[in-house]
């Protein structure tokens, strides 16, 4: 039977990119790989036009998470505080990351179901007056709320402070604010929005960025190297995952050919309407005001007396993956989250979620 992907990545592939994971056999050493690798980071760093001659791309073989850490031991400063504002799993774990790396940060710790506390944000830069970064997650997949980050930006571009930014579940979707927020970097995935498969991450940055000193105090996730070693040769400095790298290529391919960035979020943004048409008539609620939401992944409440097992158990059995709420949360919602190829599925979804919850 068919899987049809709910969660927030991987995702339902489409055949042409399933179909590019068999394109052969290649050397990650060779020079024809050294270019496929070239030719990916430019169009990762052209993917949102704003971007396109001002930041560049550098691509690692691992989870969004990776491309998430690589960024902060790569240009959080070792000798300055990051700021790091959090409302969700996810801002917690790059507070974690820089504790484990030991560089000095501040973490500000926001409630889950809140937006982001800007005058915690102000009070902080007051007693810290040597931060000199701010690290924040855009689209926090905890709850699904989209960060509103344009008061956090401007107060980034103000102060001369980078934004280090975890994309990871909005990129290639939502808008990012590169020259609003002042974004020093960005790190992000193939296998959420850009509907590639698991085992490529990336960070973009500001070309500036890439020409100081590397923070890192990481051999495999020092992104200077990466960028340094692809941008010469196309070659990393260690061994690429080769065929997810076809994939990529494809999936980037269909992306411009189904209208960029922008389109793909209003076609999530569909996906959800009709989702919520369906669970709307049957009486269920959000977890948050339906505003605060992405396009790419909304989290709903359990109805009384219904467990997630028994929904995921209904919905798996009919091919539908679904996925559970994190922490506090994961005996209360669940989430459905819209990416991937699955525009032909969706009523079918509909219909079987009103058998489900009726």
């Amino acid at each position: 039977m068919k899987q049809v992907l709910l969660n927030p990545g991987p995702v339902t592939l489409s055949e042409r990119v399933r179909s590019a994971l068999t394109r052969g056999d290649w050397c990650h050493r060779e020079p024809e790989f050294g270019a496929l690798m070239q030719s990916i980071n430019s169009r990762l760093a052209a993917v949102y036009e704003e971007a396109t001659g001002v930041y560049e791309a550098a691509t690692l073989t691992g989870s969004g998470t990776s491309a998430v850490e690589g960024m902060l031991q790569s240009f959080a400063p070792r000798d300055a505080r990051t700021l790091v504002v959090s409302n969700g799993v996810y801002g917690e774990r790059m507070a974690n990351m820089l504790k484990l790396q030991g560089k000095p940060y501040v973490c500000i710790e926001g409630e889950w179901l809140e937006a982001i506390d800007m005058t915690a944000v102000t009070a902080a830069l007051a007693k810290y007056p040597d931060i000199q970064a701010v690290a924040v997650v855009h689209h926090e997949t905890t709850t699904g709320r989209l960060n509103d980050l344009t008061e956090l930006g401007d107060l980034c571009k103000a102060r001369g402070l980078d934004l280090l930014l975890d994309a990871v579940s909005s990129f290639a979707a939502e808008d990012i604010g590169f020259e609003a927020w002042n974004i020093g970097a960005v790190a992000a995935t193939a296998n959420k929005c850009l509907h590639s498969v698991p085992g490529l991450s990336f960070v973009l940055a500001r070309k500036e960025l890439w020409q100081r000193r590397s923070q890192a105090g990481s051999v495999y996730l020092d992104m200077h190297s990466y960028h340094k070693s692809q941008h010469a040769t196309g070659f990393s400095p260690f061994t690429q995952a080769v065929q997810p790298a076809f994939a990529l290529d494809v999936a980037l391919d269909e992306l411009i050919e189904l209208g960029g960035w922008e389109q793909r979020g209003a076609t999530y943004g569909a996906r959800a309407t009709r989702i919520a048409e369906t669970l709307d008539a049957l009486g269920l609620q959000t977890l948050l005001p339906r505003d605060m939401y992405s396009s790419v992944l909304w989290t709903w409440l359990l109805p009384e007396g219904l467990t997630y097992k028994a929904l995921h158990d209904t919905l798996k059995a009919e091919g539908f993956v679904i996925y559970a709420g994190q922490g506090s949360l994961a005996a209360s919602v669940f989430r459905i989250a819209h990416m991937g190829d699955i525009d032909a599925d969706i009523e079918r979804l509909c219909a079987l979620l009103e058998r489900s919850f009726k």
